[in-house]
């Protein structure tokens, strides 16, 4: 993938987080993703993992809005994100999203699951299951949390990414 291509990547997930469609990211945006996942799930507001991902979602919205404004631009988000970034921020956020919808908690979602997960992150939900099919390279109707992370962070730093060509 080109630079060009990786920040048409970037755009599309900027999009995607960006719930009310205005072209900024908000505090409420960013989080929102937590209360839609949350709400898809079933899951309560004392389960651990839904307080897990509060705090990461929280962490994350605080390591994007640099100066502390209350939004974030596609020019700032396309100048913090990256490698570095994702390594030390997106992923714990990213995961426990992920951990929401994995049901029995043993590190893998079925198509359901994912789709459940997707679309509460704003995918539709045909993006969604032909996602699942493109990082279900085994067949056996599992996506690992490893391999979801690992394609979402190859999307946005402008490696091939099986998932983000057909999710976006």
């Amino acid at each position: 993938m080109t630079a060009t291509a990786a920040t048409a990547a970037r755009v599309r997930v900027f999009a995607m987080m960006d719930a009310d469609g205005d072209q900024v990211i908000t505090r409420h945006d960013y989080l929102s993703r937590i209360d839609r996942t949350v709400l898809a799930t079933g899951r309560t507001e004392d389960d651990p993992l839904v307080v897990a991902a509060r705090t990461e979602g929280i962490k994350a919205w605080g390591a994007m809005d640099a100066n502390n404004d209350g939004k974030l631009t596609f020019d700032e988000y396309n100048a913090w994100v990256g490698a570095d970034k994702f390594d030390n921020v997106c992923q714990f956020a990213l995961g426990a999203l992920f951990d929401l919808a994995d049901a029995d908690r043993d590190g893998a979602v079925d198509k359901a699951e994912f789709t459940t997960l997707r679309t509460a992150l704003n995918n539709s939900p045909g993006n969604a299951a032909a996602a699942f099919d493109a990082l279900d390279a085994d067949g056996d109707g599992r996506v690992s949390r490893d391999a979801y992370l690992a394609s979402i962070r190859a999307y946005i730093v402008g490696d091939s990414s099986p998932m983000g060509e057909v999710l976006y």
